[in-house]
């Protein structure tokens, strides 16, 4: 009996799709490349030039979503890591490029720095939830023209699961490109193993930026997989009702898959969203509330109403720091994304609206996760589990503590027994001097660092990333 629900009825999604596709075909999207628009217009999309929207007709759409692969494995560099999508579970992705770190010997709040990213990676590599690395921080001490680059080579250095990140102008595509190849080994491989993505984010409501979107376009030929995450906000970026954010949402990632497909058809493209909503009495965008997680679940079903690989942000927290506000925001809008199959949650080891990455909360968050999945196993009824015959021999009023089904339990998983949380009694909880979920989470990350390197890359290959890099920094400053 696996936990599972359905936010969206099947008219519903219908509905959905159609006023997808009216937006797309009626409003129409603004894109800041000349070569999409090219590209789109060539394939019979209108054009207005000057204002530089495209009103893509639904026939495109469905071209579109008919050359997108319905399934592919989701590579790492090491290939125990491998992920194939749709996959049967959810599993978490360390959430990306925030702004700020807590230095996790000060407590200090500042920019995040190329360390930071290297010491978040190094924890995420050790989680059995994770699956898909992001550099967690924004490198504010590498130069701006080159700093995704470094963030790139941080998360090959440091994690060999699979990673993504961004681009940010066409010019850093050839860097990328060689790093990929260095990595992997040949283009061959890169195409093969797909084991790097891009995330794309679309400006909301209906903008595609321009240096972003050719930088995509330009490692096209290489495969690398795309997951397109629209961001609206009811109120905000996007209209202030849940339902048509969802259907701004589902439009901006079709809008997006259209001019991907076009270029390169049959390139792999993951359906996703991050979508929050706004604080009415400041303004503020919030990641961790409900609302975040319904509208989450909803899309997921929509991709696979359109048959992709559908992930989401989720495990979101606007806490200012670790603690109870943070657990119970991410636990609201982690739940609604496992029990709609989310093959990807976004959203470990940051908080405050996705803008503070702390070491400490990657190893909460993944707990976060084990007991997420624990709910959506569900209860099972195998003829293992009907012991009927256990309680006619046991009978009223006696007990089942010697029973040999009891000791299979509790060498079973159908309870999860967490490692982070205390579970002595409350005189040892005081000897043992009060240890919490992050005092413990704390302690693990010590051990981390203090430990060596996991699953390292050659010293040929570090060297020749780090040659990269140095060319990056001097051609393109």
């Amino acid at each position: 009996m696996r936990f599972q629900s359905q936010l969206l009825s099947d008219s519903e999604k219908e509905q959905i799709h159609k006023e997808a596709l009216n937006i797309l075909q009626n409003t129409g999207a603004k894109f800041h490349s000349q070569k999409a628009l090219k590209l789109l217009e060539s394939n019979g999309a209108r054009i207005d030039w000057d204002k530089k929207i495209a009103y893509i007709p639904s026939e495109l759409v469905e071209q579109a979503l008919k050359t997108t692969p319905s399934s592919f494995v989701l590579g790492a560099r090491n290939p125990k890591f491998d992920y194939p999508m749709p996959s049967p579970v959810s599993r978490f992705c360390l959430d990306g490029t925030g702004s700020f770190a807590q230095d996790f010997y000060t407590g200090e709040h500042r920019y995040g720095t190329i360390k930071d990213n290297e010491n978040g990676l190094r924890i995420f590599q050790t989680m059995d939830m994770g699956v898909m690395a992001w550099p967690p921080t924004s490198a504010e001490d590498k130069p701006a023209y080159s700093r995704p680059l470094h963030e790139w080579a941080a998360m090959m250095k440091f994690c060999s699961k699979h990673g993504e990140h961004e681009l940010h102008f066409v010019n850093q595509a050839p860097y990328f490109a060689e790093m990929l190849t260095t990595v992997l080994g040949s283009e061959d491989e890169v195409r093969a193993r797909h084991a790097y993505s891009l995330t794309y984010c679309p400006v909301s409501p209906l903008i595609h930026d321009g240096p972003m979107m050719d930088a995509y376009l330009e490692v096209g030929s290489l495969d690398v997989p795309i997951m397109v995450l629209p961001m609206p906000a009811p109120g905000m970026t996007g209209p202030a009702s849940l339902f048509s954010a969802i259907c701004l949402a589902d439009a901006e990632a079709l809008s997006s898959i259209v001019t991907y497909q076009l270029a390169h058809p049959g390139r792999p493209m993951i359906f996703s969203s991050a979508t929050g909503t706004m604080d009415m009495r400041n303004g503020a965008f919030l990641g961790g509330t409900p609302e975040m997680g319904l509208m989450s679940a909803a899309l997921i079903e929509m991709g696979r109403y359109y048959d992709l690989p559908s992930t989401s942000a989720g495990c979101t927290a606007d806490a200012r720091e670790p603690g109870a506000d943070a657990v119970l925001e991410k636990i609201i809008t982690t739940i609604p994304p496992v029990l709609a199959g989310s093959d990807i949650i976004l959203g470990i080891g940051v908080i405050e609206s996705d803008q503070l990455l702390v070491l400490e909360q990657i190893i909460v968050d993944n707990e976060i996760a084990h007991f997420c999945e624990r709910i959506f196993q569900g209860v099972d009824s195998a003829p293992g589990r009907v012991l009927t015959n256990d309680i006619q021999n046991v009978g009223p009023g006696g007990n089942f503590l010697s029973r040999k089904s009891t000791l299979e339990f509790a060498r079973s998983k159908e309870v999860y027994f967490s490692n982070l949380l205390d579970r002595h009694t409350a005189d040892q909880w005081l000897q043992l001097g009060k240890p919490s979920m992050y005092s413990t989470a704390r302690k693990k990350v010590e051990e981390i660092l203090a430990g060596p390197l996991l699953d390292p890359l050659s010293d040929e290959i570090v060297s020749r990333l780090d040659e990269i890099l140095i060319r990056a920094d001097r051609e393109l400053g």
